[in-house]
C-alpha cells in the first residue's frame, strides 16, 4: 500500500488544506448529535476527499457518480460486491470513513483547543492493523494541525489490531470511552409539554413523590423503577437503554433522555415547577428545554386516556399445572404470555421452526434479501439453499440453547386461591368500587389486599398438586425463581416492565408458596393498578400465571433486544447488555452493564458502555455473544407477529461458556 499522501477534493466544496474547524463545520451533517464529515482515500489514485456531508450521502453515491463517473444505480445492482471490495478485501481500492466533533469539558483555553475529531470506519470493515495505521496517516495530514485526531476503532477486530500499535503512533480512543463522556443519549424521541420537575437526588425525589402528576417533566441522576407514568424524563447520568424506566417510557412513547449537564444548565433551576416545552431530537447536539405556556388541553386529563389497551379473553377454567415443555405460544390465554413464550421456545429447540430465515428473506434496500449474509454467520459453505440454512439454523440452537425446567401455574389456580377467601373477595369488590369511584383509599385498599393474599394460607388441595408437580417435573432441583406471567404485560401501549413481582432463591415448598403469593398479590399493587387503570385495563380482566423454575447460577448474565436502541433505522445490530451478576442488575438499573452491539448481518460486535465493570470481556466470552446475538435474530423470526419480521424480541439469558440458557423471550417496543 503505497504511503504517497493523495491530493485532496471535496464536492461540491472546494477546501485549502488543511481542513479546519470552520470548514469541518460548513461541510459537516450531523448523527446522533455529532458533527460528522464523511471521508474517502482513494489509493489508486492517490486521492483525498472530504465529502460535504451536509445531506448525508452515502460512500457508494459519492464514488459513483464522483470518483467512477457512473449511476449510483449500476453500484447498487450488485451492492454485496461493492461492499466486499471497500470493506473486505486486503487489495481494496478506497478506504472508506468518518470523521466526527467532540468537545471536551470547558477551560481555561479557546473554543477551538476544546475540539477534537475521531475517525472511524464502519463496523463491517475488517481493515488490518497496516491498514488502520496508514489511513490515520492520510487523515492526519490532511487536516489542522492543531486539532488532536484520535482512531476509533470501530468493531472488537479493529480494536484487537489498535492494541498493538503504540499509543504514540496511533492515538486512539475506544468507543465506550467517547461515549461515557457524551453528555447527550437521546432514549427515546418526542416533544412534549409538561411541568418541570428537579431533583438532585433519590432522597430529594422521594420525599416529593406523592407531589408527582401525570404531566410532570421528572429530571434527575437516575430515575428509579417505579416512577408514575408521567410526560417526560431525564437521566442526567449516564444508563441503559434496556432499564426497567427506559423500556417504561419507550412503551408510554414519553420523551427520554441522558443529558448529564442538564442540573448545571444556567437558568434552568429558575424553570423548577413552571411549564416547558421539552424535546429529544436524536440529530439535535442536546435536548431542548424552554419556557411555555400549559396547553389547552390540560383540563381533559392525560393525553392516553383516549387510548385504551385491549386484552383478549382469558380463559379461567380448571387448569392443571403444565410444564412448560408442554405448552406453545397459543397457551397464553390460560398461563400468561412469559410462561406461553417459554413453552414456545422449548417446542422450537426440539422441532425446529420454519420461519428461522424470514429476517433476512425480507427485502432491506438496497438488498433483495440477506441469505448470503445469514450463510456466512450460520457457517454454509456449500449451496446456501432455503433447506440448508434452516438445517444450520437448528444445529446452532440445538448446539447452544436450553431453557431451565419450569412448571406454569394457569389463571385458574389463582381464582380458585383467591376464591378460598371470603375476606379476600371482599376487598378486591372494595377495591373495584374506589376505583369506579375515583377515591383516596385505591393506595390503602390495594396494600390490604396485598397483605391479605399473602398471609392467607394456600388450601391444602392447592398445596399438593403444586408438590406433586415440583416432585414429577423438578425433582433434583435445589434453588427455584417463581416468576409472574399475567395477560396483562408485553402488550402493544403497556409492557409492565418491573411492575410484577419476581422471587429467587425458593429452596422449599412453603418458600415456593410464598413466593408464588407474593407475585399473584404483585397484581393489585397499588403502582400495577394504576399503571393499568391509565392504560385502559380493568382489575377484573386481569390474570396472573406463575412459573416456578430451577434457578440459574452461571458467570454471565443480561438482557437484549434484537435492534439497536439508540438507531430505528440500523436494522443489522443486536444490543446485548452483560452482568457479571444477576440479570437483575440490569434491568433494575442499580448496577451499570457491560453494553455491546453486535452486527447480524456482516459479523462483528463493538463495546458500548463498559459500566460499572473494570474492564472488557475476553474474545471468546465476545464470540459466544456474537453467537448470542444471531441466535436472537433468529428467534425474532419465530415470534414475529407478522410475515414482516421486522418485530424485535427482548431476551433475558445466562451463559456459561458457549452454553446459552434462555430465561424470558416478549416483544421490545422499540421507539417509532
Amino acid at each position: 500500500m503505497s504511503e504517497t499522501l493523495p491530493r485532496t477534493s471535496v464536492v461540491p466544496a472546494t477546501l485549502d488544506v488543511p481542513l479546519t474547524v470552520p470548514t469541518f463545520m460548513k461541510l459537516a451533517g450531523s448523527l446522533a448529535g455529532f458533527p460528522f464529515v464523511k471521508v474517502v482515500v482513494d489509493l489508486e489514485k492517490a486521492e483525498f476527499h472530504f465529502i460535504d456531508s451536509t445531506g448525508n450521502p452515502l460512500h457508494v453515491r459519492y464514488i459513483a457518480e464522483h470518483i467512477l463517473g457512473e449511476p449510483v444505480e449500476v453500484l447498487l445492482r450488485d451492492i454485496d460486491t461493492f461492499n466486499h471490495n471497500v470493506y473486505v478485501r486486503p487489495d481494496r481500492r478506497f478506504l472508506l470513513g468518518l470523521l466526527a466533533m467532540h468537545r471536551r469539558g470547558r477551560d481555561d483555553g479557546d473554543e477551538e483547543e476544546r475540539v477534537f475529531l475521531s475517525l472511524e470506519t464502519v463496523e463491517a470493515d475488517t481493515m488490518s492493523a497496516d491498514m488502520l495505521l496508514s489511513f490515520y496517516r492520510h487523515v492526519r495530514a490532511h487536516l489542522d494541525p492543531s486539532v488532536p485526531l484520535f482512531l476509533k476503532p470501530a468493531n472488537h477486530l479493529q480494536e484487537s489490531h489498535v492494541a498493538r500499535i503504540p499509543q504514540e503512533e496511533l492515538p486512539r480512543l475506544l468507543a465506550h470511552e467517547l461515549l461515557s463522556q457524551a453528555p447527550f443519549v437521546p432514549l427515546n424521541p418526542g416533544t412534549t409539554y409538561g411541568r418541570l420537575r428537579l431533583f438532585t437526588s433519590t432522597a430529594d425525589y422521594r420525599a416529593a413523590a406523592g407531589t408527582v402528576e401525570w404531566h410532570d417533566i421528572v429530571v434527575m441522576p437516575r430515575v428509579p423503577d417505579d416512577i408514575p407514568r408521567v410526560s417526560g424524563l431525564v437521566n442526567t447520568e449516564h444508563t441503559t437503554p434496556l432499564s426497567h424506566t427506559n423500556v417504561l417510557a419507550t412503551g408510554w412513547g414519553i420523551p427520554n433522555a441522558i443529558q448529564t449537564d442538564l442540573l448545571d444548565r444556567p437558568g434552568l433551576a429558575g424553570l423548577d415547577g413552571t411549564w416547558v416545552r421539552y424535546e429529544v431530537d436524536p440529530a439535535a447536539p442536546r435536548i431542548l428545554v424552554e419556557a411555555a405556556e400549559p396547553p389547552d388541553t390540560l383540563d381533559s386529563g392525560p393525553p392516553w386516556t383516549a387510548e385504551r389497551v385491549t386484552l383478549e379473553r382469558p380463559e379461567t377454567d380448571a387448569t392443571e399445572i403444565t410444564p412448560l415443555s408442554h405448552l406453545r405460544m397459543g397457551d397464553h390465554y390460560r398461563f400468561g404470555t412469559k410462561a406461553a413464550n417459554l413453552g414456545e421456545l422449548c417446542h422450537v429447540l426440539v422441532h425446529g421452526s420454519r420461519r428461522w430465515l424470514g429476517f433476512y428473506q425480507i427485502p432491506r434496500p438496497p438488498r433483495p434479501d440477506l441469505l448470503g449474509y445469514l450463510a456466512g454467520q450460520l457457517g454454509v459453505t456449500g449451496p446456501a439453499d432455503e433447506a440448508a440454512l434452516t438445517a444450520a439454523a437448528e444445529r446452532l440452537l440445538r448446539q447452544h440453547v436450553e431453557v431451565p425446567r419450569g412448571i406454569a401455574l394457569p389463571f385458574s389456580l389463582q381464582q380458585e386461591f383467591l376464591e378460598s377467601s371470603p375476606r379476600i373477595q371482599q376487598t378486591i369488590g372494595r377495591v373495584k368500587m374506589a376505583l369506579e369511584a375515583g377515591t383516596d383509599h385505591v393506595e390503602s385498599l390495594c396494600a390490604e389486599l396485598q397483605r391479605m393474599i399473602v398471609e392467607t394460607r394456600l388450601p391444602d388441595d392447592i398445596l399438593r398438586r403444586i408438590d406433586d408437580a415440583i416432585v414429577t417435573h423438578l425433582s433434583g432441583v435445589g434453588r427455584f425463581v417463581v416468576r409472574s406471567s399475567s395477560n396483562a404485560e408485553d402488550l402493544a401501549g403497556f409492557s409492565a416492565a418491573g411492575v410484577y413481582e419476581s422471587v429467587l432463591h425458593a429452596r422449599t415448598l412453603d418458600s415456593i408458596a410464598d413466593g408464588i403469593k407474593e407475585v399473584w398479590a404483585s397484581l393489585v399493587s397499588a403502582r400495577s393498578v394504576r399503571l393499568r387503570e391509565q392504560a385502559g385495563i380493568q382489575l377484573e380482566d386481569c390474570y396472573m400465571g406463575v412459573i416456578v423454575q430451577e434457578w440459574v447460577d452461571v458467570p454471565l448474565g443480561g438482557v437484549l433486544v434484537t435492534c439497536n436502541p439508540a438507531d430505528p433505522r440500523d436494522f443489522r445490530n443486536v444490543y446485548v447488555n452483560i452482568s457479571t451478576g444477576s440479570v437483575t442488575d440490569v434491568v433494575s438499573g442499580t448496577r451499570d452493564p457491560l453494553q455491546h452491539l453486535y452486527n447480524t448481518v456482516e459479523g462483528g460486535g463493538r463495546t458500548i458502555s463498559l459500566g460499572s465493570a473494570p474492564s472488557d470481556l475476553d474474545t471468546a466470552t465476545k464470540d459466544s455473544l456474537a453467537r448470542l446475538a444471531l441466535i436472537g435474530r433468529l428467534l425474532q423470526s419465530h415470534f414475529s407477529p407478522d410475515y414482516l419480521y421486522g418485530v424485535p424480541v427482548d431476551i433475558e439469558w445466562a451463559m456459561d461458556g458457549d452454553r446459552i440458557t434462555l430465561l424470558q423471550i416478549r416483544p421490545y417496543r422499540s421507539a417509532p
